[in-house]
């Protein structure tokens, strides 16, 4: 089973995610995938929070790249909550380097999006993801951020394609976009 969650800053996306994996009384293990780097004092900051917050019995691993990779390698019965999405595609832009085209940085970006996708259909593991809706704002400024933004839509979409349920958070709030919340 394929579950997104997605929703905005602080809207509640982890915490509604993690607590639907822990109501699995049946769960052979749970994993936390963690995608987000502690590249400056804030995000670190941001991480000990999320750390601090979170329920003792997770394996969690660290895995900023390399998402596709480890989901393809799950077991049967595995439940595997991935927070985050949107910061995984960060990494994957940042990831890129230097002397790349725009358009050779999207064709790259596309296939790491689409590994992603491959590794979902294929996995055995219960997967559930969480990932930020940032098209509700406003048209950022500056070409790196309007990259970002589409390709988290884009990502989005195609994941929500494959999903089984698709959720949407505000104020903590679930709703149902695609089978049962």
């Amino acid at each position: 089973m394929i579950t997104l969650v997605l929703g905005g800053a602080r809207s509640g996306k982890s915490s509604y995610a993690e607590q639907k994996i822990l109501e699995q009384s049946l769960a052979d293990a749970m994993h936390y995938i963690a995608t987000a780097q502690g590249l400056d004092d804030e995000m670190s900051r941001r991480i000990e929070h999320h750390k601090a917050h979170r329920d003792k019995d997770w394996l969690v691993e660290e895995i900023p790249l390399e998402l596709a990779h480890r989901l393809v390698k799950a077991k049967a019965g595995d439940w595997i909550l991935v927070d985050c999405l949107t910061l995984w595609l960060t990494n994957v832009i940042v990831n890129i380097g230097d002397g790349v085209t725009p358009e050779e940085a999207d064709h790259q970006i596309r296939d790491e999006v689409e590994k992603l996708v491959l590794s979902l259909n294929t996995t055995q593991a219960n997967i559930v993801l969480v990932s930020n809706e940032v098209g509700l704002g406003v048209m950022p400024l500056g070409e790196i951020t309007r990259r970002y933004v589409d390709h988290a839509g884009w990502m989005n979409q195609a994941i929500a394609k494959v999903a089984d349920h698709v959720v949407f958070v505000a104020a903590g709030l679930p709703i149902a976009l695609k089978g049962e919340v």
